[in-house]
């Protein structure tokens, strides 16, 4: 059964591009054909597209922006998410970038597939793994 919306965090991008296991790479095309609704934060893009630019170069992370940016829904951070993003970062310790995807969850109603420990501690939203 389809999941109806999910939050992806850069870590499944991670494991996505630069596993090298393909039973991974099956997990986490899995996971992005089960939400019918996804979404990435634009911090993540920002974050897929600045380790990309590192490690494979320009035309690579333009590549891979374009397809984040037609394959899921970039969310902005908007003044909503910006103060929800204050207050768990505030009750957390977590750095901004966790903070501002934890918020786009939360404020999406939505599950965080993810695998970063700061994401699982916030008790306000729920994270899955592959």
């Amino acid at each position: 059964m389809p999941a109806e919306r999910a939050v992806f965090d850069t870590r499944f991008f991670i494991e996505h591009y630069y596993s090298g296991d393909r039973r991974v790479l099956q997990k986490t095309k899995q996971e992005i054909r089960r939400a019918r609704k996804r979404f990435v934060s634009a911090v993540v893009l920002h974050e897929v597209f600045w380790l990309t630019l590192g490690c494979e170069g320009k035309e690579t992370a333009v590549l891979r922006a374009d397809l984040l940016e037609k394959d899921f829904r970039v969310v902005d951070v908007d003044a909503e998410i910006a103060r929800v993003s204050a207050e768990l970062r505030h009750k957390y310790g977590m750095c901004l970038a966790d903070s501002v995807i934890a918020a786009t969850a939360l404020i999406l109603k939505a599950p965080c597939l993810s695998d970063d420990p700061h994401l699982k501690s916030v008790k306000e939203i729920k994270t899955r793994w592959i």
